[in-house]
């Protein structure tokens, strides 16, 4: 019986075993672990308790403080001060102060430190944004990133695996974003509760890298455990070029696919040539429908950001819609770039000059307003559009403001109108 790539990636990470399956339970050696400034400093707490002198590998840890720098309050100046020493102490190389860093799963492929066939564990839920790089990749919890901080190693079960098969030429205006709200609205947000969310497919296929993490981001919206996409040729371009770029210690990779004969819990197909632009409405990610179906509904403020949808692509899309265009006068409009090098570029591009222009305004890279931390929190009756993940109850700001989903070319467009609104439209 043939393995999926999720198997094969997990079982290549398994040494002296020759064969798993779904709902085995692994010891597996990991590639990398990844910690930010709410969930490392819990971590290096019980790595701590553990007494050792040194950390597995020193290459080998990765420490963002990207979602309360620069520091909002004492708490999180403390927070983050926690990660600075603990690198300084134990060596730990991947350390990314304000000014270098971004949001974590931008950062890191960015940064070339995730390759394809990786296993990398994060103690945080969107660490499966990895997987658009033929990586498994999943979120755990502080302790679990202890663990491997001092061992290089982690506990799992096999997952069971959906695949998500997208045909059809998206239109226009119709990006990666809008292709897995539309798949997460179909399975709800448990619907692939543990389990592995494979994306595959001719309109994958045509997908650049941007677009394909903003999918693999999502797949925790509809509670798998990881996401991936196979590596390609756009794969590999991108992963050389940041290789060339950053030299990381870590070069040589390993391209998995799925046997013809692997096999599947579930197999979803969407023929996306008809889908147009998806928004979700408050409060769940799977409250998708298409744009036009949202009347009149005014927005207080647009966020284009985050791990999900605030890379360069995002903000050139941004700009274009904003050219020579003024936001509604009754709307903020906060663009946050997902690192600095994405922000250099939309400097050097223009697309930062067309969007302040307009009206927008730019924070520094960091999660900001999308978990209700700083930099946009929404007050009592607010709406929201934004590119960011999660539209849960308060995850913005108040439990009584409201928080729509979208890709960044309507958010943007929501922006002019000061209601949600078609780009197409303006």
């Amino acid at each position: 019986m043939g393995h999926t790539i999720t198997e094969k990636i997990l079982l290549a990470h398994l040494p002296g075993m020759k064969d798993i399956a779904p709902g085995d339970y692994v010891m597996a050696n990991i590639d990398l672990c990844l910690g930010n400034d709410i969930t490392s400093p819990i971590a290096i707490r019980e790595f701590r308790e553990l007494g050792l002198k040194k950390v597995f590998n020193q290459n080998r840890i990765v420490l963002v403080p990207d979602h309360f720098l620069p520091a909002k309050d004492m708490q999180s100046a403390n927070q983050a001060k926690i990660l600075k020493d603990f690198c300084r102490e134990f060596g730990i190389s991947n350390y990314f102060e304000l000014g270098q860093m971004g949001v974590e799963h931008a950062l890191l492929p960015e940064r070339g430190l995730v390759l394809p066939g990786d296993l990398i564990i994060g103690a945080d839920s969107h660490t499966c944004t990895h997987g658009a790089l033929g990586a498994f990749t999943t979120g755990m919890g502080s302790t679990d990133l202890a663990y491997a901080m001092a061992f290089g190693e982690c506990w799992l079960k096999v997952p069971e695996t959906i695949l998500l098969r997208f045909t059809g030429k998206p239109r226009k205006w119709v990006t990666g974003k809008d292709l897995i709200l539309h798949a997460i609205s179909d399975l709800g947000v448990a619907g692939a509760l543990g389990k592995a969310l494979e994306i595959t497919g001719s309109a994958i296929e045509t997908l650049e890298m941007d677009d394909r993490f903003s999918m693999c981001n999502m797949a925790i919206e509809a509670g798998a455990k990881n996401g991936v996409i196979a590596p390609d040729k756009i794969t590999e371009k991108y992963v050389k070029a940041a290789i060339r770029k950053y030299k990381p210690s870590r070069k040589t990779y390993k391209l998995y696919s799925s046997d013809k004969d692997a096999v599947y819990s579930d197999v979803r197909e969407y023929d996306v040539s008809k889908l147009e632009p998806v928004v979700a409405a408050p409060h769940l990610p799977s409250n998708g429908k298409p744009v036009r179906d949202y009347k009149d509904v005014k927005v207080d403020q647009v966020v284009i950001g985050s791990c999900t949808n605030g890379r360069i692509s995002d903000l050139k899309t941004t700009a274009a819609v904003l050219k020579n265009k003024k936001t509604d006068p009754n709307t903020r409009l906060v663009v946050i770039p997902a690192t600095q090098a994405i922000y250099e570029e939309a400097v050097d591009e223009g697309y930062a000059e067309t969007i302040i222009r307009a009206g927008g305004v730019f924070c520094t890279p960091s999660c900001g307003p999308c978990l209700g931390g700083h930099m946009g929190i929404l007050a009592e009756g607010e709406t929201a559009i934004s590119t960011t993940n999660r539209n849960f109850v308060g995850r913005m700001g108040h439990p009584k403001s409201f928080v729509y989903l979208s890709n960044p070319a309507v958010a943007a467009a929501s922006a002019v109108k000061g209601r949600i609104t078609h780009p197409s439209d303006l």
